[in-house]
């Protein structure tokens, strides 16, 4: 698995999903993961505060960085939307 970029993950400002870099490929991908994905997936409360959504993610990193970087390094884009679907396993 390659390296995460410096790790600079925020909201939107919609508060619909996380949005962070990773390095796959020798290159940049702007990444997000859907609030549904962190709710269905990471025990994020439907009613949680901006804080808590990015506690959720944070906890959650190693396991949504490795998809991530999975997924980049098979897209052809710079960017990559993580939804629920893509954790269903």
């Amino acid at each position: 698995m390659e390296k995460t970029s410096d790790f600079k993950a925020y909201l939107q400002s919609d508060g619909g999903a996380v949005v962070f870099p990773v390095s796959a490929g020798g290159r940049e991908v702007r990444c997000s993961i859907s609030r549904d994905a962190l709710e269905q997936f990471f025990w994020l409360p439907a009613e949680a505060n901006e804080a808590r959504v990015v506690k959720a993610f944070s906890d959650g990193r190693g396991r949504v960085f490795a998809l991530a970087v999975r997924m980049a390094l098979r897209a052809k884009s710079d960017t990559l939307a993580l939804t629920a679907a893509d954790f269903e396993r």
